[in-house]
């Protein structure tokens, strides 16, 4: 059998191992209705309850009794027996396949179906329930996925083990076996049950029998402090939130999010310049960059903890602190009425007079599913010419342009401190010309007036634009309160000069934050050993062996083995790179970045004969891409 994965990872030691007598054990969110009867009635009720279900008459919301969908070449006949719940499908390619639903996923505005595919493997699939229209729809109308193309919902994005289940789930473990590309993965509970969010309970259950907790523990025995506020909305956004996990599964309850995940900054194709969403990111990185939660704002401010709802209906939920009584918790915030003509210039209770209209904008994602951005931004229509983003007045008043919204605003707020030059011109500039937005970029970056994830996304963007005069300018962020800003921070050191970069790195190596020390030791990867004593080559291994065990939870990823295949040419091994690239594109055929990687490395190993074989093979795959019609042409000389 074919061995694919990276040789320093094989060389790796297992991960440590929390044995059961160190830690508290789940008891099941039943365990804790003894005593909790309201909250959990809250519960019930909620969506993270019914976030991952059982199949029954009561979570199956879809309609199974004989229904067909077709759609782009494909057909799915629904049925049930009473008990069980079906889906024949029959594929664009004509190949038909029966499949029982193994679990349900969701609740409103929208139901998923989880099939069996072998190999423990659990996959997501598109074709949905809209709860509201009461029909069946597609999550990807638009699209062309037949069964080969990594997006189809057999393939590894939709696979519910990687990409999904650890934030459906309690106490949940992937246990991916990359040598069968198997899974074998556990939860506690499916749904995000009580101890999803406190922390397995069985010290809790003890304190309440007299036990005294053991240490690192809560006085009543959770892992889990909810008086912490940051740590209450770390807890909420281990989930809300796009990133990159460094562990596989759920970390304990109250682990520090920055310990066990890697947020993403606001990149381009996942946010807008300016910060708005654009692609599904889960609220945590919008909410960072809010007033509100510079002021200490946390998220069950707004939400009831247990139910998930907002504490109060249409605007009331805002001005339970933005109003003429204003509210103890948050002194600084100005006293004022908001809930009126005279702030929000539209008649009261119109659409306009809603708060969430002009400062939380709305995107639809799945088809069906509203969701709005929570960086309670100040509307700017006169940014959007150059950033691109979308503008909360025309979104509504679709018969003007942004100018027209501007100067509405203008008029309304002529005195307004709300058009100061804002990060996302910046942005926006640094998208096609990083160099010549440096200088900006480098104002932002420096500026601790910003919030901490605007610093770090101005860091990253200058990568574009990355030199040693630039890393030297930014080398006091390596000790910025913020972990998101000691990241990036790291990450542009790579441009300073070898000896000056791990002078630099050497105290980020030995960082409190994982997701720190893993962009240090990237960026320190590529300076010669030969430069270093025995003691820094020390700290150096150990920070690159901190990212090789977080890569190593990730090997179901295709994009995990683009990242070894570099990892390995690094290193300069060949062998481990090509191993690296074939898993990619056994993974995601359609991944057209890796296949000229794979033929070049097939030249190195074996030849231009060798190089040829999987030329054919990628141009079969991926016809027509430019990179592999130039290798065609090399090789043929």
């Amino acid at each position: 059998m074919k061995t694919f994965l990276f040789v320093l990872l094989l060389a790796i030691a297992p991960f440590g191992v929390l044995h059961a007598q160190d830690a508290p054990s789940y008891v099941g969110s039943e365990t804790c209705r003894d005593c909790h009867e309201d909250a959990a009635q809250e519960w019930d009720r909620s969506h993270h309850a019914q976030a991952w279900m059982t199949p029954s008459a009561q979570s199956v919301k879809g309609d199974f009794d004989g229904t067909r969908f077709v759609h782009d070449g494909m057909e799915v006949e629904f049925s049930t027996d009473g008990a069980d719940y079906f889906a024949k499908v029959t594929e664009k390619d004509g190949v038909t396949t029966d499949y029982k639903a193994h679990t349900v996923a969701g609740i409103e505005p929208l139901q998923q179906y989880l099939f069996e595919t072998g190999n423990g493997r659990l996959q997501s699939f598109d074709v949905f329930w809209d709860t509201e229209r009461q029909e069946w729809g597609h999550l990807y109308p638009d699209q062309d996925l037949p069964p080969n193309d990594g997006l189809h919902w057999t393939g590894p994005y939709k696979n519910w083990n990687a990409r999904c289940a650890e934030c459906h789930a309690t106490g949940y473990k992937r246990n991916y076996g990359p040598q069968t590309r198997s899974y074998r993965s556990t939860q506690a509970e499916i749904g995000v049950g009580c101890e999803a969010c406190h922390g397995p309970a069985s010290a809790h259950i003890e304190w309440t029998t007299g036990k005294t907790p053991p240490a690192g523990l809560t006085e009543t025995g959770f892992p889990m402090d909810w008086t912490d506020k940051e740590a209450a909305i770390q807890q909420c956004a281990s989930c809300h939130s796009r990133r990159e996990a460094l562990e596989d599964g759920n970390p304990l309850s109250g682990t520090p999010y920055h310990q066990t995940y890697a947020l993403s900054l606001l990149r381009p194709g996942l946010y807008y310049p300016d910060g708005q969403m654009l692609d599904e990111v889960y609220v945590y990185g919008s909410f960072l960059q809010s007033k509100m939660y510079a002021k200490g704002v946390t998220c069950m401010n707004c939400h009831e903890p247990h139910s998930g709802e907002l504490r109060a209906e249409g605007t009331a939920v805002c001005t339970q602190c933005h109003s003429l009584a204003g509210n103890p918790d948050f002194p600084s915030l100005p006293i004022a009425d908001y809930d009126s003509p005279e702030h929000h210039h539209h008649p009261e209770g119109s659409e306009g007079a809603q708060c969430r209209n002009c400062h939380m904008p709305e995107k639809t994602y799945m088809q069906v599913d509203v969701r709005s951005d929570h960086s309670f931004r100040i509307p700017r229509p006169d940014l959007s010419s150059e950033t691109g983003a979308p503008d909360t007045c025309t979104t509504c008043h679709e018969d003007k342009d942004p100018a027209w919204a501007a100067s509405r605003i203008a008029e309304w707020f002529p005195d307004t401190k709300h058009r100061q030059p804002h990060f996302g011109s910046a942005f926006a500039r640094a998208q096609i010309d990083p160099i010549r937005a440096s200088g900006d970029l480098l104002g932002i970056a420096l500026d601790e007036g910003h919030a901490g994830i605007v610093r770090a996304t101005a860091l990253y963007l200058l990568q574009g634009a990355a030199s040693a005069d630039l890393a030297g300018q930014t080398a006091n962020l390596l000790g910025a309160p913020d972990p998101l800003v000691r990241a990036s921070a790291a990450s542009l050191q790579q441009a300073a000069p070898p000896e000056e970069r791990l002078q630099r790195l050497m105290p980020v190596l030995g960082d409190p934050v994982r997701s720190v020390r893993i962009a240090a030791a990237k960026a320190v990867l590529n300076v010669p050993q030969t430069s270093m004593t025995r003691s820094q080559q020390a700290v150096v291994g150990a920070g690159v062996q901190d990212w090789q065990r977080s890569l190593r939870t990730r090997l179901d990823f295709p994009e995990t083995h683009l990242v070894l295949g570099g990892l390995a040419l690094t290193m300069r091994n060949a062998q481990a790179a090509e191993r690296a690239f074939r898993e990619v594109v056994e993974m995601d055929p359609q991944r057209a970045e890796a296949w000229p990687m794979l033929v070049r490395l097939a030249h190195i190993n074996g030849g231009p004969q060798a190089a040829r074989r999987v030329l054919i093979e990628a141009l079969n795959t991926v016809p027509g891409d430019p990179a592999l019609l130039q290798l065609q042409e090399e090789l043929s000389r």
